[in-house]
């Protein structure tokens, strides 16, 4: 309850890149208004590996430096009153909606318990992968990430290798799995809020998701069943054999409350307004993000508190996430002005690589650089700068450059699994199997694991699908 209340005070002053990046003009800005946000995912990929008690408890504050690092400049350079309009505009339209949903569906995923020992065989766990996957979609990502990670790592608790359940767990539950609807990834749900329908996304990109998702969980299966089968006998399960059953299934209905509210804000345009400190703020937007207060309260109201401890729940997962990516979308402000400033730039060169020489787009360069900058830029502002040089015209994107839109829509989503930081639920699932004892790889052992399986299967998707 401390850590909400202290969330809901705090997502009054941070910032996210959306709006700053219009605020700063990016072709006057030089790379050196990079380096904050390079500092930043460095400590994040070396923290841990280096300094780790340093790291996990001072994280916040080394995160609140590096932010400190671009507000402070732009305090000196453009005005306190600047500063202080761009923080609010963009903490009250991108920050606040983004943590809130997440802290939403971690809240309430994590009052829904499966009790009872799942033995985790190759068998179950390429099971409980392909479920993960699908409900990705219909809850997203961050749902079926917090719903189904504790009872995976509960089965496979006594396996002596169980790395490699959860690196697939992020590849496809949190993150590839989410494709197919606006509500499974952040990136499809700002595609939404610009105009893209509601069921583009699962009319034109199922075919790679299909073929992603058969291919991952294929490998899986292989990989499982060696190591399973090298293991021998495993260790006495530490966790008690009992029958299989489900409480807490008011969250079930929470979750979907949720997403309910993300819809209606797409969808329902009054047409009411307020106006704060030179921000507007939508009806919509208000209702959703009261809801997903309420949601979040409503779960710990309606869920018994013996039924979250014995499900693992704890405030520390979200906390991470809410304090390190606040500092990313903060330091990210000047970088994602610098994209948004195309040739005029500092990025001038990796713009130029999406369009050919006549001025076409470039397909396969709009899938390879949207992913190549999600996986550390964060997928959702991502795809929101190159859906903008594709022109930003959602009746247009949606039919004569369908696969352009698919390229960006596709970057965006598969290649956030490339590392830790690519998408919210990644760290959440990380930060999870790390308390749970899991010897979880480091950033950059993980971006192995992502680069050894993930970037082969891109090229064959992008062989087979993007034209």
């Amino acid at each position: 309850m401390k850590f909400l209340l202290s969330l809901l005070l705090s997502t009054c002053t941070l910032a996210s890149p959306a709006f700053a990046a219009e605020a700063l003009d990016g072709s006057k800005l030089s790379m050196l208004w990079a380096l904050p946000f390079a500092g930043m995912l460095l400590s994040i990929a070396l923290g841990p590996l280096l300094f780790a008690d340093i790291w996990h408890h001072h994280y916040g504050k080394i995160a609140a430096l590096w932010a400190a690092l671009i507000v402070l400049p732009i305090t000196v350079i453009y005005g306190f009153d600047a500063m202080a309009h761009v923080v609010f505009h963009t903490a009250a339209l991108e920050y606040v909606p983004f943590i809130l949903m997440l802290t939403a569906l971690f809240t309430a995923a994590g009052g829904l318990v499966l009790r009872g020992n799942l033995h985790g065989a190759p068998l179950l766990n390429t099971g409980l992968l392909a479920l993960g996957t699908v409900l990705a979609s219909v809850i997203g990502t961050t749902g079926a990430s917090m719903v189904l990670i504790r009872p995976l790592l509960r089965a496979n608790d006594n396996r002596r290798h169980n790395v490699h359940v959860v690196v697939f767990f992020i590849f496809l539950v949190s993150n590839i799995g989410g494709s197919l609807t606006p509500i499974g990834d952040p990136p499809l749900f700002l595609g939404f809020l610009r105009g893209v329908s509601f069921g583009w996304t699962l009319t034109h990109l199922w075919p790679e998701t299909l073929f992603a998702c058969v291919m991952l969980l294929g490998l899986f299966f292989a990989i499982d069943s060696w190591l399973y089968k090298k293991e021998g006998v495993t260790p006495q399960d530490p966790t008690p054999d009992s029958k299989l059953s489900v409480t807490g299934l008011i969250n079930l209905v929470l979750i979907g409350i949720a997403a309910g509210a993300v819809i209606m804000s797409g969808t329902w345009k009054p047409g009411i307004s307020f106006e704060l400190y030179g921000t507007k703020l939508e009806l919509q937007n208000l209702v959703r993000e009261a809801v997903m207060i309420g949601v979040t309260f409503a779960s710990l109201t309606l869920t018994r508190k013996d039924d979250r401890e014995e499900n693992g729940f704890e405030w520390g997962p979200i906390e991470e996430v809410a304090k390190l990516f606040a500092a990313i979308f903060i330091t990210i402000v000047p970088v994602m002005a610098m994209l948004a400033a195309g040739k005029n730039g500092a990025f001038a060169s990796l713009v130029a690589l999406v369009t050919d020489s006549s001025g076409k787009p470039d397909n396969v360069a709009f899938f390879w650089l949207t992913g190549a900058l999600s996986s550390f830029l964060d997928n959702a502002p991502t795809y929101l700068v190159f859906f903008e040089l594709a022109g930003g015209d959602p009746s247009h994107l949606m039919t004569d450059m369908a696969m352009t839109l698919a390229a960006i829509s596709l970057g965006s989503v598969f290649m956030g699994a490339n590392t830790y930081i690519g998408n919210a639920p990644n760290f959440m699932v990380y930060a999870i199997a790390r308390r749970a004892g899991v010897n979880m790889p480091s950033f950059f052992g993980y971006m192995l694991w992502s680069g050894a399986i993930l970037i082969p299967l891109f090229l064959v998707i992008t062989f087979l699908f993007i034209k």
